[in-house]
């Protein structure tokens, strides 16, 4: 399984070679560290990956215990997965784990709209204007019989409306910037400007190993800090 987190960035819209308009979401997508590997031997007891993605924002102060030698983390996010066999701590997941024409499941928080009624909120068509009424065009009417005297579980009322999790399944990824760590998703996808996105889609993935310094970047060094000695070592001879 693929996955990655990202951030949304706006909306515009790609022409192909035959001059058709797509409609596409930019995703921001930096290189995630693989924070820590669960196991059913661990005392997690399933398997799962814990993701990182890199930005300013702090964490919550349970989490920072999981980030050590991560450097800044904006966002921890766990995807369950059993394919853990090339995963290791430090090991990242870039963009170039996806490829145009993947399909992917993405999963955002939609935008707020504080507290609304029911015509917004559940789509209700409202009183008549005429034959009486007035001031009760947008109420929402009786909301409980007169026997039982109480109101049933579920009766859609006004109350806080957005700011919930929204999941789009079959999306199509159009385009990829590696260079600048862009997706280009076609469609919409849920969430504010900057908002979190969480990626996945079915496929290998393929992860970017950490670089190690070699033997011989390491051998200049080492004889410039020789050289650098020497002198003082001389100096305290002639002392």
């Amino acid at each position: 399984m693929k996955f990655i987190l990202g951030l949304k960035k706006g909306m515009t819209q790609i022409f192909s070679d035959e001059g058709n308009v797509t409609p596409v979401t930019i995703i921001e997508a930096k290189p995630c560290p693989i924070v820590k590997i669960k196991t059913t031997d661990s005392p997690d007891g399933y398997n799962a990956a814990l993701l990182g993605l890199p930005g300013v924002k702090k964490l919550k102060k349970r989490e920072l215990g999981q980030t050590g030698g991560f450097g800044n983390l904006q966002y921890l996010k766990e995807f369950r997965t059993d394919e853990l066999v090339d995963l290791h701590p430090g090991d990242n997941i870039s963009v170039e784990a996806f490829a145009v024409g993947d399909k992917v499941k993405i999963t955002g928080f939609s935008k707020g709209k504080g507290f609304q009624g029911v015509v917004k909120r559940h789509g209700f068509h409202g009183h008549n204007k005429t034959h009486g009424t007035k001031d009760q065009v947008r109420t929402s009417g009786s909301i409980s019989p007169c026997e039982p005297a109480r109101v049933f579980p579920g009766v859609r009322m006004p109350g806080h409306m957005g700011a919930e999790k929204v999941s789009v399944k079959n999306l199509t990824i159009a385009k990829i910037d590696a260079s600048a760590n862009l997706l280009y998703v076609k469609g919409a996808v849920p969430g504010a400007k900057n908002g979190l996105l969480i990626i996945s889609g079915p496929g290998q993935l393929n992860v970017l190993q950490p670089t190690a310094t070699t033997a011989t970047e390491q051998q200049p060094a080492t004889i410039e800090a020789a050289n650098a000695e020497s002198p003082k070592s001389t100096d305290n001879q002639n002392a």
